[in-house]
């Protein structure tokens, strides 16, 4: 099984930008601790500030894995350039955000990917990352005995 991590805008700061919201450890730390829950999946990372190189991720992530797990950053309140490549991938989605954006500024309680996703986590820190692979890895293994 493989699966994609993606990070979006900003999140290349991890560890300096608002370490109380978003945590210590840095994008690096952040994929090692996810990668070291995981032995039977295959991991890859991408993170990009640029939103036409996020989703000409996700267009060729669809040949290349079996799910995506997604922190859009940003991006998650207002592309619907993002929403559509989401809505029209054909692997699983999961939204991952370390903050609980509910609980934030009232412009972060809207996700317009939500709804084109299997799932939203959120407020976990990094381990939300853990459970976004560990729940996508579930639906992946049920789609494919189905």
């Amino acid at each position: 099984m493989k699966i994609l991590i993606i990070n979006g805008p900003n999140l290349n700061l991890l560890g300096k930008r608002n370490p109380d919201i978003y945590g210590h450890r840095s994008l690096n730390e952040l994929n090692t601790f996810v990668k070291d829950y995981f032995k039977k999946v295959k991991l890859e990372f991408y993170q990009s500030n640029h939103e036409g190189d996020i989703i000409d991720r996700i267009h060729q992530a669809m040949t290349q894995f079996d799910g995506i797990v997604i922190n859009p950053g940003a991006l998650t309140h207002y592309s619907y350039a993002l929403r559509d490549a989401i809505e029209a991938c054909t692997i699983p989605v999961v939204e991952v955000h370390l903050s609980n954006v509910a609980a934030r500024e009232s412009f972060r309680n809207i996700s317009v990917i939500s709804e084109v996703c299997q799932g939203t986590i959120s407020g976990f820190g990094a381990y939300g990352y853990v459970i976004g692979v560990q729940a996508l890895a579930h639906k992946i293994k049920r789609l494919n005995n189905d």
